[in-house]
């Protein structure tokens, strides 16, 4: 800074003006991370930016939750409402609560329950992964991840809308239930959406930090339980988290989370409690017999009544009875009935007897009682039913339940947060947070061992990797002492006994993967003077809960020979150098090939993603299309409109008028006849047509416009610049603190553009409003910086 100012004042602007330029032309970076709350019917996103704190991304409809729904028709897709809006009119071709079949084989109950659920869907076996698939054509069929996917990607769209920039780092919350091949299913998923996933973040977990981090100040290092009730659209979990303040060697005395006890069921939740009342809807219009028909086995009706009992379960959260009312139900007939909330409680009582189960494993997984929990409270939006209420208070024993966060949008928020903690391009205040495994993983293998009588006999051995609730991320090394050759061991997961029989079947394989060994003879060969220290195996449980299995070595040691000595310097040895040191041993690893073998649900195989892709083009060139054509349409409306105002018709000729005119009707014409079967690129080429006839015109009104305001600052510049010179040449030569040669420049720059804007004025006022302004803003604004520069660096200096 000292340097600027000691070079001239014409140096000065033009480095400033270089710099200027420089600022100009600086690329922007996408910085901008988002959160996805992904729940089984719905999904919150939300974004950070820079300047813009966590929000919640406003959908299409400015709405801020999304259906978790995607339409697929012959030559386009629907996401959110408006698959929605298409489910009632024709079910077949809407797919959504994907979440409960992800990461589950052909036989898993869930599937069974969900095809129930959704008997208009052909759902087939994929007989090489033993998963399911939809079959939508004889040519189209799309996995459960896949249709995900596409969801995803439609939630990156909005989140890139509302940020106005690219989006590609993200937080996605997943059930903390969810076991590996779920969690695979969600991060596949992610990869076919484009999305990097910074960490698959438990929705409890998500809501747990939203809820610290808005009182910070209220942590300190006395530990506090809370116990968040969660039960949204499809499951239900009860966690119990302990905050604290702990003391760390990077950054001193931080906030923390620790997960402590997880309660879970699978499919507790309001969709169930909705296809109750769906049911009962249908049985009371069957009694009425209206119809011969059973309305059970019209899906398009069916598809209605949803529709009207997820209406009626939140009316009935606040009204005692209300009125279910249809019109055109099935053969033109309306369907009319009273519902009262005893009704819906009677029809869902087995479901609220299930209310308290994930209280009870919350705590038992904790080793803590009720007594020891500060307040427990409400998350999701099934939470609003009052019977629940009434079970849950009773259940724990408080006086009241909490509901002092947003139910609906803590998850996102919270995800959020993490998201722009772990990107590079932002940086939060720290809150650790000690996310826990609900299921325990284990390390399997057999060995030939021999017995006192000689016999050798195979010892299956188990040793545990992660324990229930073990905190992640976490890494892990396992040791193998007694191999010299290729062996196989197995990664499983543990006692799984906590579990109910239901809940066992529906969890899947408890066998995750076979593990290969080769290369292990030939390594401990190769180094056969080498002391062995085992085989080596070192496991990662990743951020999003993954295990993964980073690597494997054969571990030795090796005596280092000493280095030998000169005669002289054996007679120069002390007698307590003569006595023997501790041998040097130098370490010996080298890497084992692994062969992995997938027990569980093998991965989709990407060699449908480029039909995928083709879709996700087509959608493009859809919402491209759409916008030009809207586009046109709009030019031609609002540009024949302003032909008719005052402002216009004084800057055009009647020949300009004309021409412009009857374009214009050209163009209308070609649009009701041609134009909106017409392909993107001549729609663009109408677009560009019509702009460059009008250019002129616009220019000209235009500039016009802005001619007060542009020249009423230009003059209050002068002003002030005439009366700053008048002042400074009054400072005695003593005090002067201005040089000759800056108070010139500074008085020839003003003098030349006032004569430059008198001249101008003079010259447009002989102009014609039809002709090309004399006077145009891109004229005022460099005149106005020059006097302003020179003011500035004159102070400055």
């Amino acid at each position: 800074f000292v340097s600027f100012l000691q070079v001239t004042m014409r140096e000065r602007l033009s480095l400033w003006a270089v710099f200027c330029l420089l600022v100009a032309f600086l690329p922007s970076q996408t910085v901008a991370v988002m959160s996805v709350d992904l729940g089984s019917e719905w999904m919150k996103i939300a974004i950070v930016k820079p300047g813009v704190p966590m929000e919640i991304a406003l959908n299409k409809e400015s709405r801020r939750k999304t259906p978790v729904a995607v339409c697929l028709k012959e030559n386009e897709r629907l996401f959110g409402d408006g698959a929605l809006g298409v489910a009632v009119k024709n079910p077949k071709v809407v797919y959504r609560f994907l979440q409960s079949i992800l990461g589950k084989t052909a036989d898993n109950p869930q599937v069974a329950q969900y095809q129930k659920h959704f008997p208009e869907h052909q759902m087939q076996r994929d007989e090489k992964r033993g998963t399911v698939f939809f079959k939508f054509s004889e040519e189209l069929q799309y996995t459960p991840e896949e249709l995900l996917g596409m969801i995803l990607n439609y939630s990156r769209g909005l989140a890139q809308d509302f940020a106005e920039q690219l989006i590609k780092d993200a937080v996605i919350t997943v059930p903390a239930c969810f076991n590996q091949a779920e969690r695979r299913a969600v991060l596949q998923a992610a990869h076919i959406a484009g999305l990097k996933v910074l960490q698959l973040i438990n929705d409890n977990t998500a809501v747990a930090l939203n809820y610290g981090v808005f009182r910070r100040k209220d942590i300190n290092s006395t530990a506090q339980n809370i116990m968040f009730y969660d039960m949204g659209s499809g499951s239900t979990t009860a966690t119990i988290v302990t905050y604290q303040t702990v003391k760390t060697k990077e950054s001193g005395t931080q906030p923390q989370l620790q997960i402590r006890g997880v309660g879970f069921d699978r499919t507790l939740g309001g969709f169930e409690m909705e296809l109750r009342l769906r049911d009962h809807l249908a049985k009371l219009f069957n009694e009425k017999k209206k119809s011969k028909k059973d309305v059970r086995e019209n899906l398009r009706a069916m598809a209605k009544l949803l529709k009207e009992a997820q209406r009626l379960k939140t009316v009935l959260s606040a009204n005692a009875e209300h009125m279910a009312q249809i019109e055109g139900l099935m053969d033109d007939i309306d369907f009319k009935a009273k519902v009262t909330r005893s009704e819906f409680e009677a029809l869902c009582e087995d479901l609220f007897d299930r209310v308290p189960g994930p209280v009870k494993e919350a705590l038992a997984d904790a080793e803590m009682s009720m007594d020891e929990i500060d307040q427990v409270i409400l998350v999701g939006g099934s939470t609003r039913v009052p019977r629940v209420q009434d079970v849950l208070l009773k259940a724990v024993g408080k006086e009241e339940l909490s509901k002092n966060i947003n139910a609906d949008e803590a998850a996102a928020m919270g995800a959020v947060y993490q998201a722009a903690a772990l990107s590079k391009a932002f940086k939060v205040k720290p809150f650790l947070v000690r996310d826990a495994a609900v299921f325990p993983i284990q390390v399997e293998f057999s060995r030939e061992t021999e017995e006192e009588d000689g016999v050798k006999t195979m010892k299956h051995n188990k040793r545990i990797l992660f324990q229930r609730m073990a905190p992640y991320p976490q890494r892990k090394v396992i040791t193998f002492n007694r191999y010299m050759d290729d062996f196989v061991f197995y990664i499983n997961y543990g006692d799984l006994g906590f579990l109910s029989e239901q809940d066992l079947k529906v969890f899947g394989s408890q066998n995750l993967t076979t593990v290969k060994l080769s290369g292990v003879g030939s390594s401990f060969k190769k180094h056969s003077d080498a002391e062995s220290k085992g085989i080596k195996a070192h496991f990662n449980m990743d951020e999003s809960g993954v295990l993964i299995l980073d690597r494997v070595k054969t571990d030795a040691e090796k005596a280092e020979k000493p280095e030998e000595k000169s005669d002289g310097e054996k007679a120069e040895e002390k007698e307590e150098d003569k006595k023997p040191k501790p041998q040097k041993k130098r370490k010996i690893s080298e890497d084992i090939t692994v062969g992995l073998e997938v027990n569980d649900v093998l991965d989709p195989s990407t060699e449908d993603m480029e039909v995928l892709q083709d879709l996700t083009d087509r959608d493009l060139e859809k919402q491209e299309r759409e916008k030009i054509l809207n586009s046109l349409e709009a030019f031609i409306f609002e540009t024949q409109d302003k032909l008719y105002q005052d402002e216009y018709l004084a800057v055009v000729t009647e020949e300009e008028k004309e021409q412009i005119t009857g374009k214009l009707s050209e163009a209308s014409n070609w649009m009701d006849e041609e134009g909106y079967a017409a392909g993107t690129k001549e729609l663009k080429e109408k677009l560009s047509e019509l702009k460059k006839l009008c250019k002129a015109m616009f220019f000209r009104v235009e500039e016009r416009k802005k001619w007060p305001d542009s020249l009423a600052a230009l003059d209050s510049i002068l002003n002030h610049s005439t009366i700053f010179l008048k002042s400074v040449r009054l400072i005695p030569e003593s005090d002067q603190i201005f040089t000759e040669v800056e108070l010139k420049t500074l008085e020839r720059v003003i003098n030349e553009t006032m004569t430059w804007k008198n001249e101008t004025v003079a010259e447009q006022d002989k102009l014609s409003p039809t002709e090309k302004p004399k006077m145009q803003r891109r004229l005022f604004l460099p005149r106005a910086m020059m006097v302003r520069l020179i003011i500035l660096f004159s102070q400055i200096h």
